[in-house]
Order: C-alpha cells, then sequence, then structure tokens
C-alpha cells in the first residue's frame, strides 16, 4: 500500500482488460498467508463469519464525485469554474469521508484526458501527442493569475514525466530520463509564481512534494516540504502516510529519518490526531518495507492505532487498519522472516487485529482488503473491480476465521453489527 499526495483515486469503472497479472499478484498474496491451518479448514470457517460487505463505499462515490466533475468542467471548458471549485475546496480543506482531499480529485479529474492519452502513447512505444498539453498550456496563458490552473497543468507535466520515466528501457533510458525532466522543469516554472502558505493552499504544498522526484538532492527538502504540506492541511492522512514511504532508504531517507520525522509530525498533529502522527507516517512505510521494524516503538504505534479510530471512527479507515494489522502484519514465514525482534514487533501490531474486529469493524470494504494485498508499486493490469471485490472479501473472511478459529471450532458463527462483534449458537 503506497499513496503519494497527488495519487490517482481508484476507479470505478469494471474494466475487461486482460488482468491475469494483477490477479495472478492478488491470489500469491493469499497463497502462504495463512500457513498454520490446512486451507479447506480455513475456507470453512469463512462460511461462520456473518460480516456485512459494501461493494461499492461512501468514499468510493465521493472520490469519483471530485474526479468526474473535474474532467467534465475540463471537457465542457468551464476552466474558470474548474478554478473557483478548486480554490472553495482548498480554503475550506473539503474530503470525502475517509479524509481524502477534494483538491486532488478535482485536479486529476482536470488533467485526465491529456494525461490518460500521453500515458498510452507511452506505453505503446509512440511519441505523446502534444496537442492535449498544448491546449492546458494556452488556457493557462489566458489566466496567468490562477493558481489552480498553474497547479492542473503542473500536474499534468508531472503526470507524463513521471510516465516517461516509467517506460525507459536500458534502449532509451538517456532519453526518457531528459524528457521526465523536461516535463518536472516546466511543472517548477508554472508553479514558482505561487506560495502554498501564502495562498492557504494545501494543493500547492503537495504539488511542491510531488517534484522532489526531480530534485537534484531531495533528501535534504524531503523533510521541510512535507512539514510545510502537513502543518497547512494535518487533518488528511494521505500526507503523513506519503511521508514514511518517501524517508525509506530506497527512495528519499533512511530509517532513522523515518523514525524522526514520524514522531515530529506525532508532536504537531498532536491537537488533531493525538500520538495518531506516527502511526500514519510509518504506515505506508511498513506496508512497503518490513525493515522499517527495526526502528519503530511498538507502544507509540498501537497507540497511535488508537488514536486515529478514537477520532476517525469511520468505517473506511476501520477497514484500512484491519486491513493492515490483518495483512501486511501477518506473520512470515521461511526466508521473509525478519530478525526475532522485528518480528515480534510485527507481532504485536498484528494481535491489534482483535480489538479492531471485536469493538469497530461493522461492514466489509472488500476493496481496501484487495488493494492492501497488492505490491505497493503495482498499477498496470490490475484485476477488474469485480475481481478485486471477490478477493477483498475472500481475504478479510480468512484474516477473521483464522484470528478466531479456535472460538468458531465448535460450529458457533460470528457475526458483526453496529452494535460490535457478537456469537452466534451452533444450529
Amino acid at each position: 500500500m503506497t499513496f503519494d499526495p497527488l495519487a490517482p483515486p481508484e476507479s470505478l469503472s469494471d474494466s475487461a482488460r486482460p488482468a491475469r497479472t494483477g490477479l495472478a499478484r492478488l491470489l500469491d498474496g493469499l497463497t502462504g498467508l495463512f500457513g498454520c491451518k490446512p486451507e479447506l479448514d480455513i475456507d470453512s470457517l469463512t462460511k461462520r463469519i456473518l460480516l456485512p460487505a459494501l461493494p461499492v463505499t461512501d468514499e468510493e462515490m465521493a472520490r469519483a464525485t471530485h474526479q468526474d466533475k473535474g474532467q467534465k468542467f475540463a471537457r465542457q471548458e468551464q476552466w474558470e469554474d474548474l478554478a473557483e471549485i478548486i480554490e472553495y475546496a482548498d480554503s475550506a480543506r473539503l474530503r470525502t469521508p475517509g479524509g481524502e482531499a477534494a483538491t486532488g480529485l478535482l485536479a486529476y479529474g482536470a488533467r485526465a484526458d491529456v494525461v490518460s492519452a500521453a500515458e498510452d502513447a507511452l506505453h505503446d512505444g509512440a511519441e505523446p501527442d502534444g496537442d492535449g498539453i498544448d491546449a492546458l498550456e494556452e488556457i493557462r496563458a489566458d489566466l496567468p493569475d490562477s493558481y489552480p490552473m498553474a497547479l492542473v497543468l503542473a500536474l499534468a507535466h508531472v503526470d507524463i514525466g513521471l510516465a516517461w520515466r516509467a517506460t525507459a528501457t536500458d534502449l532509451t533510458a538517456t532519453s526518457h530520463e531528459a524528457r521526465f525532466l523536461e516535463h518536472f522543469k516546466r511543472a517548477e516554472d508554472l508553479l514558482a509564481p505561487f506560495d502554498g502558505p501564502d495562498l492557504d493552499a494545501p494543493s500547492l504544498a503537495a504539488a511542491q512534494c510531488a517534484l522532489l522526484a526531480a530534485r537534484p538532492t531531495p533528501r535534504l527538502r524531503v523533510a521541510d516540504d512535507y512539514a510545510t504540506l502537513i502543518d497547512l492541511d494535518p487533518d488528511t492522512p494521505r500526507h503523513m502516510r506519503a511521508l514514511g514511504e518517501a524517508l525509506l532508504p530506497t527512495r528519499y531517507g533512511d530509517y532513522e529519518s523515518l523514525d524522526l520525522e514520524a514522531r515530529r509530525t506525532a508532536s504537531r498533529t498532536q491537537d488533531v490526531w493525538g500520538t495518531g502522527g506516527y502511526t500514519w507516517v510509518y504506515l505506508d512505510a511498513l506496508a512497503r518495507d518490513p525493515g522499517a521494524l527495526a526502528r519503530l516503538e511498538a507502544d507509540f504505534f498501537i497507540d497511535g492505532l488508537r488514536d486515529i479510530v478514537a477520532r476517525r471512527h469511520n468505517q473506511h479507515v476501520i477497514n484500512q487498519l484491519a486491513a493492515f494489522c490483518g495483512l501486511i502484519m501477518a506473520p512470515k514465514i521461511g526466508t521473509s522472516r525478519l530478525p526475532a525482534a522485528q518480528e515480534a514487533t510485527r507481532a504485536r501490531i498484528h494481535g491489534c487485529l482483535d480489538w479492531l474486529l471485536e469493538n469497530h469493524l461493522q461492514e466489509l470494504h472488500p476493496l481496501i482488503w484487495s488493494q492492501t494485498l497488492l505490491s505497493p508499486g503495482l498499477t498496470p493490469a490490475l484485476p477488474s473491480r469485480r475481481a478485486l471485490v471477490a478477493r477483498g472479501r475472500q481475504a478479510a473472511l480468512r484474516v477473521i476465521a483464522e484470528r478466531f478459529a479456535e472460538e468458531i471450532a465448535d460450529g458457533t458463527s460470528i457475526a458483526f453489527s453496529s452494535a460490535g462483534m457478537y456469537r452466534l449458537p451452533a444450529l
């Protein structure tokens, strides 16, 4: 699970395109996860887990609404209306029920057609048609003082630049990197006249964090750039999660910096999240790199989990945290095992699944569970939405059945409702 501050939202479409790669990896995530009991036994026990599921959640609908609105304004060339609603979403800190910033979704929808066409061309080995980005440049020139228009255009350049880098081969690495840098330089120039804190615009601060990918020394800026963003919009967890992932050794930091910034973030966001800032910063870092357990303080992290639940008690967040504890922090076997101390920390966090299920889970959001299973960097060739929902439900029920196997081995069932989790006698 990985979340950049400006990553596109999940689509609601049920694509029928081939998806063998993503689905195969999703199934691999389930295989071996429950090695302590025979598969048939676990599958049988899942039938005694009575948990209502929402294939489409309020969070997904809200994300789609914002993205579609941005796309509609762009297609109808209502650019001034788009700029007005982006400014409003920034100033009002408008969010989805799960805490996603509406500005990022609106801006993504507004540039989606241009970016998708460029990405498709690059994945096909062709040069992207410049008409789309040129049209956005012309619109921005007509509204030079509008930071939302500069933002949409800059983020289009960021996305296309990243696509150039992602499609590079050994033979094209130099030329693709040059194009990547060209697009990021243009994005930087577009954003230079506008300052996020001065304009009270978290979207601009988030865009500056996205530009770290092309900075010559990003390590020197990552903590300050993300601190600016988080101070502007502490209620949005995505920013803290992106900070943690950015501080991994494979990106711009190291484990020591990750732990230090997690503690600093917890201190700066204490009024909003209690100790939850520490947990949010570590969440995606641990999903990407379990080695981050080396510096993590388990008590601090678990306190943060409880503080997050106390302050953002909706089922989207509960499913996110339960999936993290149940899947990402599940005990590993064989070569996947870490040193004993880190495995003990992993086990303590995995144990938090118990109170999350017993006290807080009321409904299943299958897509969250399936997305948690997928490798953090896996974006192409995703399974269809229907397959994701089915596999997410299967993953969640198996985690719960494994956790309460002894309690329901006598034929009883476990049910979930708004009143909490309870047991039903065997028939």
